[in-house]
């Protein structure tokens, strides 16, 4: 790769990444604060159950969350072996814009009956369908685009992802507080149509990092591949097309999860567990091929991606129950419950930096920690953050609402835990993962994700408890409750419906808590052998 110009101590290419990745999280972020509050308010208001109105909504955001994180593994193969990373962002960014002003369109029910359902869900589910496939082609590649920026042993590696990172949060924080406010004020539609127009305003910065040449020849597309045609199209124009099937393939498995709900099938789990022992034959398959040094490597991605994997189901609680939560049960100043999404990422865009510098600082004094106690220290900040939430029960005031306070202290460490953890593991991935597929290795890095958020949906379905107020049976977990909580018994003689909705939220909360300290506590015992596995890679 040709030599690049630099910026702050950092190749220039990663600024450009940095400004598009902003706006790509800006529309993924925006959708993500919108879509729960849109599926229990109004697009399944239809439904008189509350309680199964939100577990259908749970299922459905778990699905598309699920495969938002699983398509990455598929766009990785194709942009490492067939297209290469630029013409997968591009691809992706396009597919996700046209999902972002798909969600846009609404018919007004009243006026057109079942027919405006009719369309409105075709809309929908499309909407989704083309976000999860987009999301496959851009999220890997513009990731591993950044790390290829860095020769190998550079140690700005990880300061350059923690930068990179900030640019996530930066779309993160903004795009909750300007889609909230728009769905709020305006009406749903328009906050997802923004989201469209931060995609766009993304793509846009890429393609002028592309003109500009900031990126060199990181990302082409393989030389043997340019000119080579499959089943008589073009290489890359083929896998456009098959990025087009893959559409109403993954709009008919996010509707299915939604009918999990309703009648008890489980095709998107099945099809989750095919594709992990597909995806572990194939790199058992590869393990074959590489050195003694490279298997224990891509061994050590495994545990951690195990790790990141419990950590993501746990934080994913943000985008369901915690913004329930917030709605319900907490004294919200200034922000509604949408906006509290902007709460993480204002957090990570003051601290990056800071913890940017930390890590080279630590580095140069030879006081950095491993990566594995990164990842345990992480996991047990997560923990601390969710008994913050529980704690808040002992705070209500008459009406069942807690101080405003705790939201923001909870989110506060689980913003530090995420910043021991996910911008380390993207800058592990890269570093760990033999050059041939690398971009393969970070799909199925980001494949935890979507485990997690099928795991979190699960999680979040316990918060719908019809059985709210009535004490559990006696043991470690109803002890630990009732400690955290302020709940006697881990249950309550009330029957006010925002204490009832109280102590359930606390009691799921504590429960995340208490098993996220557990993991952690394990994560520690693991890091002397993961050490050892990563054969020097700090």
């Amino acid at each position: 790769m040709r030599q690049q110009s630099e910026i702050f101590g950092h190749p220039k290419g990663l600024f450009y990444l940095f400004f598009a990745e902003l706006w790509e999280r800006f529309s993924y972020y925006g959708m993500r604060a919108l879509l729960t509050l849109y599926m229990v308010n109004e697009f399944f208001s239809w439904m008189t159950d509350e309680a199964y109105r939100e577990e259908v909504s749970f299922g459905i955001f778990a699905a598309y969350g699920s495969l938002v994180y699983a398509t990455p593994v598929l766009g990785g193969m194709i942009a490492d072996k067939f297209i290469g990373f630029k013409k997968s962002i591009m691809l992706g960014g396009i597919l996700m814009a046209l999902g972002h002003f798909f969600m846009a369109f609404y018919f007004d029910t009243g006026m057109l009956g079942f027919k405006a359902i009719t369309i409105n869900n075709f809309f929908f589910y499309a909407a989704l369908a083309l976000l999860i496939v987009g999301n496959g082609f851009f999220k890997p590649n513009i990731s591993t685009m950044v790390g290829r920026l860095y020769p190998e042993g550079d140690n700005r590696r990880d300061s350059g992802f923690t930068i990179f990172y900030m640019g996530i949060n930066a779309g993160a924080f903004l795009a909750p507080l300007v889609c909230g406010w728009l769905g709020y004020e305006f009406g749903w539609h328009y906050g997802f149509g923004a989201a469209g127009v931060g995609m766009i305003a993304g793509l846009l910065v890429f393609m002028k990092g592309m003109n500009d040449g900031v990126f060199g020849d990181n990302g082409d597309q393989p030389a043997e591949y340019v000119e080579k045609k499959m089943y008589g199209f073009r290489t890359d124009y083929f896998f456009y097309i098959i990025a087009a099937l893959m559409v109403p393939i993954a709009a008919f498995l996010v509707k299915n999860n939604a009918m999990e709900v309703i009648e008890d099938v489980h095709l998107h789990s099945s099809l989750l567990t095919l594709l992990g022992v597909v995806i572990l034959g194939i790199i058992a398959k590869k393990m074959t091929e590489l050195s003694r040094m490279e298997v224990f490597r891509l061994i050590s991605i495994l545990v951690l991606t195990l790790l990141i994997t419990v950590f993501w189901s746990f934080f994913e609680l943000a985008g369901t129950a915690i913004t329930l939560f917030a709605e319900r049960n907490v004294n919200l100043t200034l922000l509604n419950a949408s906006q509290t999404n902007a709460i993480n990422p204002f957090y990570i865009i003051f601290l990056a930096i800071p913890f940017s510098m930390m890590w080279v600082y630590l580095s140069k004094t030879q006081r950095n920690p491993i990566t594995p106690i990164k990842f345990a220290l992480g996991i047990l900040q997560l923990g601390l953050g969710f008994l913050v939430f529980a704690m808040s029960a002992q705070f209500m005031d008459d009406a069942g609402k807690t101080p405003f306070m705790f939201l923001t202290i909870g989110y506060l460490l689980l913003t530090t835990g995420e910043l021991f953890i996910s911008p380390i593991g993207l800058s592990k991935v890269t570093e760990l993962s033999p050059k041939s597929m690398t971009a393969f290795m970070m799909g199925v890095y980001f494949l935890s994700s979507s485990y997690a958020h099928y795991i979190s949906g699960a999680i979040a379905k316990l918060t719908t408890s019809p059985e709210l107020g009535v004490a559990p049976e006696p043991g470690f977990m109803t002890t630990m409750i009732e400690k955290v909580t302020g709940f006697s018994g881990a249950a309550t003689t009330s029957t006010s419906e925002s204490v009832l909705s109280l102590l359930n939220y606390t009691s799921v909360f504590t429960q995340v808590g208490i098993v996220a300290i557990g993991m952690a506590v394990i994560s520690f015992i693991l890091s002397p052998i993961l050490k050892k596995w990563m054969h020097g890679v700090h």
